[in-house]
């Protein structure tokens, strides 16, 4: 007699990949990535999900949004992370020696597990088959999640003589002349031959079976300023319309899902005329975010945002493995620049207490009667 069959199936733990600087998502379970601002981090939904590209929009001079590349860049030369720097303005070698410096934590807060001398002696006696175990439950060592940066240092050259780093600068390549049939900007695509030929020599696919599971790492790659005329962009007639750029984001984020690569990519959309231009580039990323600096502009002076130097907005927040995506506590959002850190923070304005300050509450158009008492049957009421 043959076997009844069943779909019953035992359930297997399944074994979370372990890379340094990296934890799973809480909310769907993606590998995650610091992008070395840790209120950044939070906003965003934990961090930089590993096989995306965050766009980051920059504000008019460009400061902080390469600012916030210097971070992503340093927090992963901490960690352990390769990366790939690409950039057509500045060299690459001046940026990387700008990365600030992580604060490191005092490593005398970590206590030596074992008891001291008078501990013992004074220890309760128990049973002599529990005396030979272990008093602390010993923990898997981890590299810390996201870490804080003291921007007033920079980072120790020996730290970064040490680190994997290939960095591509436009005006240093060879880039061959655009060709009226060509599918996209020579520059775009010369940087997306490069970056696929790094992740595939350096075993950063996923399909690759040469390096082992527990030998895995992280390829950060940062792309400043892209889209700027010093990329090509717009060269051929500025007037028309020119798919080199949404063409290129979208190779690039198809690289991207099948590797252990995330890529933050700054972009100066108030360049661009067309809205529908920077709708398509948003669309071709994951998370898209954009700095508004107070700088030039009448705010800069305004003493309610003196607390400020500019707000972030959050245009778009990826979906993934979930029907959902991560909403923060608040939209609102500012960030200060202090002496040592960057912060984003909630915008909090104070409350206007002027005494000629304009109540919705207060009809202007009330007309204010005396009041008058009458006892008469005529139709004189009773004004209180």
């Amino acid at each position: 007699m043959a076997a009844p069959t069943t779909s019953f199936r035992k359930k297997v733990s399944t074994k979370i990949l372990q890379i340094p600087g990296t934890r799973p998502s809480l909310h769907n379970n993606q590998l995650l990535i610091s992008s070395g601002v840790p209120s950044f981090d939070s906003v965003i939904g934990g961090g930089i999900a590993v096989g995306t590209a965050i766009l980051v929009e920059e504000d008019t001079y460009g400061s902080y949004g390469k600012l916030l590349l210097k971070y992503f860049i340093a927090e992963g030369i901490v960690c352990g992370h390769s990366s790939f720097l690409a950039t057509a303005d500045t060299k690459p070698d001046q940026i990387v020696k700008e990365l600030p410096s992580a604060i490191v934590d005092d490593p005398g807060a970590v206590q030596d597990a074992q008891p001291s001398s008078s501990e013992a002696d004074d220890s309760m006696k128990i049973a002599w088959r529990y005396q030979n175990m272990s008093k602390v439950q010993a923990a898997p060592v981890s590299t810390k999640f996201g870490h804080y940066f003291d921007l007033t240092k920079v980072m120790n050259p020996e730290v970064l003589a040490k680190t994997d780093m290939r960095q591509f600068y436009l005006p240093d390549e060879e880039i061959p002349d655009r060709h009226s049939n060509s599918i996209m900007n020579p520059a775009y695509q010369k940087l997306l031959q490069d970056i696929k030929s790094h992740i595939i020599n350096k075993n950063f696919s996923t399909s690759s079976s040469k390096q082992p599971q527990q030998q895995r790492n992280i390829l950060r790659i940062a792309i400043h300023s892209l889209g700027s005329p010093l990329w090509g962009e717009g060269e051929v007639n500025p007037d028309s319309y020119d798919p080199s750029l949404p063409r290129f984001l979208y190779g690039l984020r198809a690289l991207l899902r099948s590797a252990f690569a995330s890529c933050l990519i700054t972009v100066p959309t108030y360049i661009f005329n067309d809205t529908a231009f920077t709708r398509r580039i948003e669309n071709m990323c994951d998370t898209v975010v954009q700095l508004e600096s107070f700088v030039g502009s009448e705010r800069e002076t305004n003493p309610v945002y003196k607390d400020y130097h500019g707000l972030f907005h959050i245009l778009k927040i990826p979906r993934l493995n979930s029907l959902t995506c991560h909403m923060p506590d608040s939209l609102d959002l500012a960030f200060k620049l202090r002496r040592k850190k960057f912060t984003i923070e909630k915008l909090h304005l104070p409350p206007e207490l002027s005494d000629t300050a304009s109540r919705p509450q207060e009809d202007k158009d009330v007309v204010v009667k005396p009041k008058t008492v009458g006892c008469s049957t005529g139709s004189s009421k009773l004004d209180f």
